[in-house]
């Protein structure tokens, strides 16, 4: 009875692991990198009094923070586990896949992608879907991972098992022999985002690359956190910001399909 308890234990807890791989792991706790982008969001895209959904919303962190400015913020998300749990304190969660919105046509001011396209399974798809519900002169806030950042933050595959952690030099790689350390994630150059948007009539807003918020560094030596951000943020209004963690794609819908 004991090995059979284990085993199931060890398939559960794989099951999570495998779970957190494939869609990643969204923002837990509010902190200073989260509060950076929130406030990259609020400069390019107006929120006050806005609808706006937020694709990808996990547990609801983004949602419970962007309903600061409206009161009718929604959420999708394609875990059941975190849409349950975000249900149960947040209205508005949906659980959808972001390649098959359940919502009509032109209904929201702002659409948010925070770190999700690297995920879906169809980032094209994902895209259609976010600016068919966005209104003509709506704004996409799109968050993904930046190709040149020096380390693949999502983990690899190496010899059949998966490696948590910051590798370095893997999104350096060719394309054949990077999908196969990476086969769980996208990472993105800015054609490559940029072609998402193809046939689409839109504006870009800005495109930018932002470097990390440092919270683990900052957690533990926060002075040498506070060095290391205004370091890395002074060189996102130089040419090297070029090898930030994230890209930030804002475009405005400026018309129909």
């Amino acid at each position: 009875m004991t090995v059979c308890v284990c085993q199931w234990m060890e398939k559960v807890s794989n099951e999570k692991d495998s779970k957190a791989i494939t869609l990643g792991h969204p923002s837990y706790v509010w902190r200073f990198g989260q509060d950076r982008r929130l406030a990259l969001i609020r400069r390019y895209a107006p929120l006050n009094g806005m609808r706006i959904l937020d694709v990808g919303c996990g547990l609801g962190t983004y949602v419970k923070k962007l309903r600061a400015f409206s009161e009718d913020v929604y959420g999708v998300d394609i875990d059941p586990d975190k849409v349950a749990q975000a249900q149960e304190e947040l209205q508005h969660i949906h659980l959808a896949p972001a390649e098959k919105l359940p919502f009509p046509d032109a209904y929201f001011d702002v659409v948010l992608l925070h770190e999700v396209l690297e995920h879906v399974t169809d980032d094209r798809q994902a895209v259609l879907e976010a600016y068919r519900v966005a209104k003509v002169g709506g704004r996409l806030v799109v968050f993904v991972p930046n190709r040149l950042y020096p380390f693949e933050t999502h983990g690899i595959y190496w010899r059949g098992h998966y490696r948590f952690g910051n590798i370095p030099l893997v999104n350096y790689l060719p394309n054949p022999l990077r999908n196969r350390l990476c086969p769980h994630v996208r990472t993105f150059t800015t054609r490559s985002l940029h072609r998402l948007f193809d046939g689409l009539a839109h504006r870009i807003v800005v495109h930018a690359q932002i470097y990390p918020g440092y919270d683990n560094i900052a957690y533990r030596h926060p002075i040498v956190a506070r060095w290391i951000r205004n370091v890395s943020y002074a060189l996102e209004s130089t040419p090297l910001r070029i090898f930030g963690l994230s890209h930030l794609l804002v475009v405005k819908k400026t018309g129909n399909e």
